[in-house]
């Protein structure tokens, strides 16, 4: 079996010091929830897979931009680590594919289609995105990136199909709530993920109400919640 001892120490300490919200408890968040919809939809899993979703899950942030500068080079170190870790070949190329094809962005064109595993990680990566953790993760990151709160000055973006243009987006936190996490129930993969995703969404919502009822900074149709 794959010595995933080294996967979880080469997330953590990667991780270790970021405050945007992908922290090493993310990644270990994704991996149980994308075991979770796993066994909810599927039932039990075999070890062999379970340690291709296990290290794709705690890999999948450790070559995002937004954590490393040299994201060609730090892939090239995980493909390494993975062969040591003793995974097979065929569970490399897996596990690379998932954690260089799962993210928002690198589906803003269109959707890449993963395979099993990979959608189950996938939606446990988008789950973490919304809830309760996602609106603390949102405005991590909005204040990690000096962001305001909201500005009703500043509507949200429509449409953003560019990952450039969707990165160099600096709009305040709740606009990324309508440009992209309102949106994600709809991209699930599984039905247990879904279910999730709906929950939490519905979840989001009444957030957001709360918030224009305690400030007035919503009260353009452009963040009207019930479209």
């Amino acid at each position: 079996m794959p010595n995933l001892g080294k996967i979880d120490a080469f997330a953590r300490e990667t991780l270790a010091s970021d405050t945007t919200g992908h922290d090493y408890r993310h990644v270990k968040r994704v991996a149980d929830w994308a075991a979770r919809f796993y066994q909810n939809d599927l039932g039990e899993m075999p070890a062999d897979k379970a340690a291709i979703l296990l290290a794709a899950s705690l890999l999948h942030d450790t070559i995002d931009d937004k954590v490393v500068a040299d994201v060609p080079g730090q892939i090239q170190r995980v493909e390494k680590l993975l062969g040591q870790a003793d995974f097979s070949p065929e569970a490399v190329a897996e596990i690379m594919d998932i954690i260089t094809h799962l993210s928002y962005s690198a589906n803003l064109k269109e959707h890449y289609q993963l395979s099993a595993i990979g959608q189950y990680v996938q939606d446990a990566d988008r789950i973490e995105a919304l809830g309760a953790i996602g609106i603390a993760r949102a405005f991590a990151y909005g204040g990690a990136k000096g962001r305001a709160l909201a500005d009703p000055d500043i509507l949200p973006m429509t449409d953003v199909r560019d990952k450039q243009a969707y990165r160099k987006n600096n709009g305040p936190t709740v606009n990324h709530f309508y440009e992209k996490l309102f949106k994600l129930p709809a991209l699930f993969n599984t039905p247990a993920g879904r279910q999730e995703a709906d929950k939490r969404a519905l979840y989001m919502k009444n957030f957001l109400r709360t918030f224009n009822e305690e400030t007035g900074l919503l009260t353009d149709p452009a963040f009207d919640l019930d479209l």
